[in-house]
Formats: structure tokens, sequence, C-alpha cells
């Protein structure tokens, strides 16, 4: 790989999405073999223009936390040799109620659970209710008929299967088991003494949403399943309530990842490279066998699309015309965030790419500001 004319092409593209206004802080890391070989990163944490965005800013990166949580998950199940195919409730017995008895770890990584929204109202904020009222909950759908995205639940149910499992919360985990070992800047739950340097978000202004009409139709509708699962659990007040310090250090595997671009490329690497980092073993292949093995496959029930997920992570699909948000290679495997935050692992390239911004734009998926970089890696026209 032609490493000096790649970091050119992609440090045009780059400053083109500033220059085009689309961008006011943003990083792109992108490393080849456990070597970081392009970082760039520019412009402001604020709309002020008051604070410069440097390399280390801190930003939320919403569902790109997902893959980092799914990560601690498997990692778990293989050390305590649980298959995919164990029932939840063998191991969280209050999860029987309604129905919910035949559920297991791959319905709930897949987003086939049947429960990514909750019919009791209860705050975000609240862990214990939360948890009590995902037990109370019957599936929305029979298990086995499909996958519908669990935006904020999902997080949830793998932190409750963290503490049953490994007595501590998720973000916990993942600080003494990834993130300290690797020396990540990346958290689950944001101690205060990070609190300065994380960027204000801003919400994205509408726009052609290029193939996801069905899916903002449905997000607009009330009673729709999409609307209910994008705000259950309640009491985050949209874009503004991912800027107050109790969402920061709330550590929500879901959705309340911060951290910096580095951070999640590095992250990625490591799952590139088998799951070693610095000699040290993180993670075991099999586990990372079934981050990218496509387990369910078919028309979403939440975003209205078609998608495919492996254990806890997205998946490109061949099939369809849509733009593919993982480069080329089937291999790859990775998690998008709402707004354009974006971080995979391509282990067929020795590859992975991670990308932040605080200046969010709409879209269920990543939108070309970040694809223009992946094609640009992969020499996609």
């Amino acid at each position: 790989m032609d490493v000096l004319g790649l970091s050119g092409k992609i440090e045009r593209i780059f400053k083109l999405n500033f220059e085009k206004g689309e961008e006011l802080g943003a990083s792109v890391s992108v490393w080849i073999d456990g070597r970081e070989i392009i970082s760039l990163a520019d412009g402001y944490c604020d709309r002020d223009r008051v604070r410069p965005w440097d390399d280390t800013t801190l930003v939320p990166v919403w569902s790109a936390t997902k893959g980092l949580a799914s990560a601690c998950v498997l990692k778990i199940l293989d050390e305590q040799s649980l298959s995919l195919d164990v029932p939840i409730v063998e191991i969280w017995p209050e999860f029987r109620q309604s129905g919910k008895e035949k559920i297991n770890f791959k319905d709930v990584l897949t987003h086939g659970a049947g429960i990514p929204a909750l019919e009791e109202q209860v705050s975000v904020f609240n862990y214990k209710e939360v948890i009590k009222a995902i037990e109370m909950q019957a599936p929305l759908w029979e298990i086995g008929s499909g996958h519908g995205y669990h935006a904020r639940i999902f997080g949830f149910l793998l932190d409750e299967i963290v503490r049953r499992l490994a007595g501590m919360p998720l973000g916990q985990y993942f600080d003494e088991n990834f993130a300290v070992p690797m020396g990540l800047e990346f958290w689950i739950g944001l101690p205060q003494k990070y609190y300065s340097r994380v960027a204000t978000l801003y919400p994205g202004k509408m726009s052609n949403p290029g193939g996801e009409e069905a899916f903002y139709k449905a997000f607009m509708d009330p009673e729709s399943l999409t609307h209910k699962a994008f705000g259950s659990p309640t009491g985050v007040g949209g874009v503004s309530g991912m800027n107050l310090s109790n969402a920061w250090s709330a550590g929500w595997p879901a959705m309340g990842g911060i951290g910096t671009a580095r951070a999640l490329a590095q992250f990625y690497s490591m799952l590139v490279n088998g799951g070693e980092w610095n000699g040290n073993r993180i993670i075991s292949r099999s586990a990372i066998t079934l981050m990218g093995e496509p387990l369910v496959s078919g028309f979403d029930k939440v975003l209205c699309i078609e998608n495919a997920f492996s254990a806890g992570f997205m998946k490109d699909r061949n099939d369809l015309n849509r733009r593919r948000i993982f480069g080329n290679s089937i291999h790859a495997f990775g998690h998008p965030g709402a707004g354009g935050s974006h971080a995979f692992a391509d282990p067929e390239n020795g590859l992975s790419f991670a990308y932040t911004m605080n200046q969010m734009n709409y879209g269920v998926l990543p939108g070309p500001k970040v694809l223009d970089l992946v094609d640009a890696i992969y020499g996609i026209e």
C-alpha cells in the first residue's frame, strides 16, 4: 500500500469536509497491521470556535459504543465457556417473565430479542428500574421471526449480562479488560477529571435521507416501533442531553461511549491482530470470529432497512445497491454511531478505521463525509 499517496488523498477529502461547511470538529484514524498510518484532527469543539479540536479531543460517539460493549460480552462468554445458544435465563432467572425464557445470547447480540422498546415509562438514568421493566416486558414479535435494532435497550441487556457474569458494570469491565491494558482513551462512563476535554455535540440539519425515507417516516410517528425504540428508556432530550455531564458519566453501553478516534481505531486494530496487543492476549480468536460472522440478515423492524448483524456488530450485505459502509471486504465488521461517527475492523486487509466529529448529520447509516474517506482507502471510485 502506498501510504504516502493514501495519506495525501485522505487529507484532501478530510479538508474538503470542512471547506464545504459540513464539519465543525473531526478526527480520523487509520491503522494498518497494528500501526497508525493516518491521524488527522481539525476544527473546533464548539460553535463559538473558542476551543480548538485536536487528536486528544473526546466526543460522544453514540452507537459506535455498541461494538466495544459487545466485545465485553463475547470475551466473558468465551472465558466462561457459554455459547451463544445458551438461554439468558440460565444466568438471569428473572428475565424469563412474560414469555422470554427461550431468548438466548445470540438473540440479544443480533437484535432479535424482541424488546427494542418498553411499555413501562422508566428513566434511562435509573438502571434498576430499567432492568425491572425489561424483566416484565413481553417480546414485541415472535422470537426467531426477525430482528429489529434495540437502539437503547441493547446496552442495558449487555450491561446486566456482564454484571451477572463478571460482578461489575460493563463500563468498568471494559476499562479493566480493554482500555487500561491497551492505553485507550475511551470510556463507557467518563470520569469527572476528563469532562473539560469533551467537545459539544450539535444536531444535524434535515437533508435528503438517501434511501432511508421509510425510517424517517416511522421515526416521526409516535405510535411506531421505530419511534418507541429510539426513545425507550426515556430521559435523554435529544442531542442536547448528551452534552450534560450526567450523560457522560452514566455509562450506557448502547450509546454512552466517549473517546477519541485513535482509541476506537486502535481497539479495532487489536481485533484485526487476532486479539493481541503488545504481546498480550486481550480477547480470543474464537470470540473475534463471532464478530465477523453474519448471524442475521434481512429487514430490520426498527430501522426499516435491509441489514445484517454478527454477534453485536454490523455487517455489510453484498446483495444491496446501497453504498457499503465497511469498504469492500466481506470480512469487515464494526458499528457506526448517530450523526456520523464510525469505526470498523477489516481483518482481511489488516486495517482498522475510525472517525469522530461533533457536527452531526442526519442518517441511520454513515453519510458521504465519512464514506468518501472509507472509499478512498479501498480505492473505490
